[in-house]
């Protein structure tokens, strides 16, 4: 299994109500030096995070022990820019295994299921309802249930659909990325290879 299976998750929420967050802000370019997908958490979002003396800047969400969980909330376009996967990466091995915003950047969002996250996109009017609760208490909630493709605020039972691919679901609930969803159907494509003329 490549990663965590999603089946759903409850989670309090890191809100960055940013617009256009692109993948170099995610992770800069100058940490894509790694062979292994193991430690970028450790720079996602260097630039916004720390200072030029790596002194944590005390402004920044992800700095601010008021907030915390498993679901990040970002503003419309999240995933623009570049199409590096080590942005997921990052995200993943942070400890995100949820993003939320109005809209994502499609090679963002794909790279995202292949690494074990969940990206809901939500109308620009939840969104917004999102944000607000966070404001105003840090510790309220979120569902999202992958099974029936709902996110819900617990804390006012406001909720919505999402839309997700049927093989992409299937994949996250199971905890494969592409190459395992071919393993998982080893036998079945050795016993299709045994009807084809050599």
């Amino acid at each position: 299994m490549a990663y965590d299976k999603f089946i759903s998750l409850k989670s309090t929420m890191v809100p960055l109500p940013i617009e256009n967050v692109d993948t170099d802000q995610i992770i800069p370019a100058r940490f894509l030096k790694a062979t292994k997908r193991e430690g970028f958490g450790d720079n996602l979002f260097r630039d916004w995070r720390y200072n030029p003396d790596n002194t944590p800047k005390e402004d920044f969400v992800l700095n601010n022990s008021v907030y915390s969980g498993k679901i990040l909330v970002g503003g419309r376009n999240f995933g623009s820019g570049s199409s590096r996967e080590h942005a997921a990466c990052a995200i993943y091995d942070y400890g995100f295994r949820c993003v939320v915003s109005s809209f994502f950047a499609d090679i963002f969002k794909n790279n995202a299921i292949n690494m074990g996250i969940l990206p809901v996109q939500v109308s620009p009017g939840f969104l917004d309802e999102i944000f607000s609760i966070i404001e105003k208490d840090p510790s309220s909630e979120l569902e999202v249930s992958l099974t029936d493709q709902t996110i819900t605020i617990l804390s006012t039972g406001s909720r919505e659909n999402f839309e997700m691919n049927s093989y992409k679901k299937n994949n996250l609930m199971n905890g494969f990325d592409d190459i395992d969803y071919l393993q998982s159907m080893k036998s079945e494509i050795l016993e299709f290879a045994k009807t084809r003329a050599i």
